[in-house]
């Protein structure tokens, strides 16, 4: 959940181009704000697949303008779930849209960060992080005088609600951090991570928050998990500082809510939290790994091509490190990838064709495998 995904960007240069990762916000526009439909915008004559993209076809830009992220099919493939700053928003908030980008429409109450919105198997409700209880305001973003960090705001709990907003439930009330939640292939349960023990580590429980169940253990980050298709593993990102300065650096930044993500890697493990292994060893910053519909291989978002950090492209590998495979070619920024359900389709967010500096988009296109 991503992360919260936090902004993989500047680290990345990306604070303004990956739109949505934790760069959050608000306002208080009108509990259902919309958006144009993908159709209605010029923008969509534009070309949008690169030289090379070939395992990508027919590609489509579903939203135009802002920063939107974090774009995750629900369980039917008929609607997709997004975080966005859009239309005077301050912060970003938790949208749902049909899977052709029509009938965009706000689910979040507007108030303070969200991030990390997933449908629940059922389709009608949402989960979603967000820090509304700590204040109608977002929390600040970070200070980046300390270098690139991530801010990992202890006011972030999960809620779920309806589709239109209503019947908000809160699933989480530990102290800290509760953000980048997923939920499982059957529905049952969720993967999430938190602060409650200290560190930043990965967890499950079930969808109305009980029989929570601590995943990691090593001290570092462990985030941005989501389950296999076949419901046996888990794929997430994480950084274990190994010396004893780099250790201390992580805990002084976390006590300050902070996390530095110029590095991390990949691993995937059993659903019970067995059989921990590393997936990338490249060094670069590697995150949102999602598995590909026969659970065999990552697709996933790494900065590994560009010595300058600041280019972020979509990447296949298999569970056991080998047959990298690149597979966008875009100059600035690609994340975010999530295959349809029937496995057909790949959404993932974009800079590419931005009218300005840092608005972020999502892009649906067939996958050919």
């Amino acid at each position: 959940m991503t992360k919260t995904t936090e902004n993989v960007l500047q680290l990345v240069g990306l604070a303004a181009a990956v739109a949505g990762l934790e760069y959050y916000f608000f306002h208080t526009p009108s509990a259902h704000a919309t958006q144009k439909p993908a159709a209605a915008s010029t923008s969509a004559a534009a070309p949008i697949l690169r030289d090379g993209e070939k395992r990508l076809a027919n590609a489509r830009q579903l939203t135009f303008g802002g920063e939107n992220a974090e774009a995750y099919w629900s369980f039917d493939g008929k609607q997709i779930t997004l975080q966005s700053t859009r239309d005077g928003l301050k912060a970003d908030q938790i949208f749902v849209m049909n899977a052709d980008g029509s009938k965009s429409r706000m689910v979040s109450n507007g108030k303070g960060r969200t991030t990390c919105s997933y449908f629940t198997k059922e389709g009608d409700r949402v989960v979603y992080a967000s820090t509304h209880l700590g204040g109608d305001a977002p929390p600040p973003p970070p200070d980046h005088t300390q270098g690139y960090v991530w801010a990992v705001y202890p006011t972030y709990d999960i809620f779920s609600a309806k589709l239109d907003g209503s019947d908000v439930k809160r699933l989480t009330d530990a102290r800290g951090y509760d953000a980048e939640a997923t939920v499982s292939p059957d529905g049952k349960r969720m993967v999430f991570t938190s602060t409650r023990d200290g560190d930043l580590d990965l967890y499950t429980m079930d969808m109305d928050g009980k029989n929570v169940r601590r995943l990691t253990r090593e001290l570092g980050y462990d985030g941005g998990a989501f389950f296999s298709p076949d419901g046996k593993l888990i794929c997430y990102r994480a950084h274990h500082p190994q010396t004893a300065e780099d250790q201390q650096t992580y805990k002084d930044l976390l006590a300050k809510d902070l996390v530095k993500p110029s590095k991390m890697e990949l691993y995937v493990m059993n659903v019970d939290g067995s059989n921990k292994r590393q997936i990338t060893t490249n060094g670069a910053a590697n995150f949102c790994p999602f598995f590909t519909p026969d659970s065999r291989q990552l697709i996933f978002s790494s900065n590994q091509a560009d010595p300058k950090g600041r280019d972020f492209d979509l990447y296949l590998i298999n569970l056991d490190g080998t047959g990298q495979e690149r597979v966008t070619f875009d100059p600035t920024f690609d994340g975010f990838p999530m295959f349809s359900p029937d496995g057909k389709k790949l959404v993932w967010a974009s800079n590419r064709n931005a009218k300005s500096r840092g608005e972020t988009n999502v892009f649906v296109a067939d996958w050919l495998p």
